[in-house]
């Protein structure tokens, strides 16, 4: 389950990063008219499945952590820590589907907005002009809400594996003696790593809904400073997650060593 989780998170970064390198260079080289009729509504709703998706993979990688490493004792938490192997590969297929649907949901509306302005020729054109802008607006808060309720479920996740651990640390250390415990230090060292996961998706989901919902001006000084620190929140996300498994710390060794023999 933990690998699936990895490879449903790591698929759509690499997609994703590779996407906004196109749309830098068709945002230079395309024609500005061109780009805002064909290749604008396409390229936010890429943008949204991609996030989407991402976000969701990170969820269930904080909910994964929390029931396999938390200790509590409700009946629910129980029951899901007993079936989480099984549930994983039904809750990536899900949240594929409902990324794709909150990303039709964005599209629909951003392309409502972009051809709200279009004549109306009918007779009650001032009712139809009247309840399309509600149907736009509705799609948008329902497109919006997708993007955060992963975001909501991966901070509650979160801060209830932060507690659970604090908890232990707390019994670790009134039973400790004089010397270092290891099991203390990896404790020490899961919750700066949930801590620092949590910090950079927060600060990606900000840029995030910054970028998409056009607050700057195109080619800007704050839109490209979102766009840098969204090309590096995966970057972090990558470190984060080497430094926190050992596993992942042996594989740049690996490569490293085998680079050195190879040049050798």
């Amino acid at each position: 389950p933990y690998d699936m989780i990895m490879i449903s998170l790591s698929l759509p970064i690499v997609i994703l990063l590779s996407w906004a390198m196109l749309d830098m260079f068709l945002i230079i080289f395309c024609d500005t008219s061109y780009y805002e009729e064909n290749v604008f509504v396409v390229k936010k709703t890429a943008f949204i499945f991609l996030d989407c998706s991402g976000f969701w993979s990170c969820a269930w990688l904080s909910v994964f952590y929390c029931v396999k490493v938390a200790s509590f004792t409700q009946s629910f938490f129980i029951w899901l820590k007993q079936r989480i192997v099984s549930l994983v590969p039904w809750l990536l297929i899900t949240s594929s589907l409902y990324s794709f649907t909150t990303a039709l949901l964005f599209a629909w509306s951003v392309y409502g907005m972009h051809n709200f302005t279009t004549p109306l020729t009918m007779a009650n054109s001032s009712e139809t002009g009247v309840t399309r802008k509600d149907s736009v607006i509705l799609l948008f808060f329902l497109s919006n809400a997708g993007i955060c309720l992963p975001l909501i479920l991966s901070v509650v996740s979160s801060i209830l594996l932060i507690r659970s651990l604090w908890i232990h640390i707390r019994q670790m250390q009134s039973n400790a003696s004089g010397y270092r415990d290891p099991s203390l230090e990896a404790h020490m060292n899961a919750i700066k790593s949930i801590c620092s996961f949590l910090i950079i998706y927060i600060i990606y989901f900000i840029c995030l809904v910054l970028l998409i919902h056009d607050i700057f001006l195109s080619l800007s000084i704050g839109k490209s400073m979102c766009m840098v620190v969204m090309v590096a929140c995966p970057a972090g996300y990558s470190v984060v997650l080497i430094q926190s498994n050992p596993k992942f710390r042996e594989v740049p060794a690996r490569i490293l060593h085998r680079t050195n023999c190879h040049v050798r």
